[in-house]
């Protein structure tokens, strides 16, 4: 089965890596032109094969509609092309990203490629109501997470059952499929060192989800930065340098379940509400959220728990890890070689 693969997010190279690497060698990738997704690419030897690949902006700042339609009638143009060499492309598999699951037709004509009668919608993200609205339109399938909060989703996936769409639930977060169960070191140094990655807060659903963190905060810790756009390191190792760090804080609540997954005493300070938040938490990992302005004694507080948090990972049980790569590439009918 010929598919294109989306890859939109640094968040997504990573979850689709072991899928890409068992993926047939005539497979298509569409990616966005943001940094981090650029650099994973370039540097993505070993890691992902290579295929060819179609280059789209992101729909995002002004005149995003525009963008947006831009991007669709790309994307459909590319997969058009694709489909007249060779197989025809059969299936798209986008996470988070629907706009290529519409690409399947033209934007503006009623031409459609019906040989792409598979359209994989992936997300782990509730609140994301623009993209979940657009893969109502077009997807045939839909992968969540078992522990999905459908409070927040917006009546997502109330409607894609209504609409006969094929609902998968994944046991596990995507940081469960692409990331392995390690032992974090347990000594701490002097003075802890601490991975920091601040969001630039442009993306579709996280603008009014940031946080401020006030630079007080990192006194007395050696700081890794890691802001978005903007990481010097190996994007394909950033889970080792969470793993290597005594500590992380972050506006990220993709970073903040990584890192808490690999048992890294992780402080997210942000607005968003997610279900995996919870899961982590319940679950016993060492997630710390805080999610009002960083100021008054409930936030020094929270601070001083996490910071404490740091000298206690000897202390952490958590539930055993789940079999999600394994199921993920199931529901795609795909068999894994790694």
């Amino acid at each position: 089965m010929r598919t294109c693969w989306v890859l939109d997010h640094p968040a997504h190279v990573r979850l689709l890596a072991p899928l890409l690497r068992c993926s047939n060698n005539n497979d298509v990738i569409i990616a966005t032109k943001r940094h981090e997704v650029q650099a994973m690419i370039e540097q993505g030897d070993g890691h992902i094969p290579r295929r060819q690949i179609h280059w789209v902006e992101r729909p995002v700042g002004e005149k995003k509609r525009r963008k947006a339609i831009t991007r669709w009638r790309s994307s459909h143009q590319f997969l058009a092309e694709c489909c007249k060499v060779g197989q025809p492309i059969s299936r798209i598999i986008a996470v988070g990203a629907s706009l290529e699951l519409l690409a399947w037709r033209s934007p503006f004509l009623k031409k459609t490629l019906r040989s792409i009668s598979h359209r994989y919608y992936i997300s782990d993200t509730e609140v994301n109501h623009i993209a979940h609205n657009l893969a109502l339109k077009s997807a045939t399938h839909v992968i969540i997470p078992s522990h999905w909060d459908e409070s927040l989703d917006g009546g997502f996936i109330e409607q894609a059952q209504a609409k006969g769409i094929k609902i998968h639930r994944l046991d596990g977060l995507h940081g469960h499929v692409h990331l392995s169960p390690g032992i974090h070191a347990n000594k701490v140094s002097n003075p802890p060192k601490v991975l920091v990655r601040l969001l630039k807060g442009d993306g579709i659903h996280d603008d009014d989800e940031v946080i401020e963190i006030p630079e007080l905060t990192f006194d007395g810790l050696e700081i890794t930065s890691a802001n978005e756009d903007q990481y010097d390191g190996d994007a394909w190792l950033l889970d080792r340098q969470l793993a290597k760090h005594d500590g992380v804080i972050t506006q990220s609540v993709t970073l903040a379940s990584e890192a808490a997954l690999l048992g890294t005493p992780t402080l997210l300070i942000s607005k968003a509400q997610r279900g995996f938040l919870g899961r982590l938490q319940d679950e016993g990992y060492p997630l710390f959220c805080w999610n009002k302005p960083c100021d008054g004694d409930d936030w020094k507080n929270k601070l001083a728990q996490f910071l404490a948090g740091i000298h206690l990972t000897d202390a952490i049980e958590t539930e055993p890890w789940p079999n999600a790569r394994n199921q993920l590439a199931e529901f795609l009918s795909m068999k894994l070689i790694d």
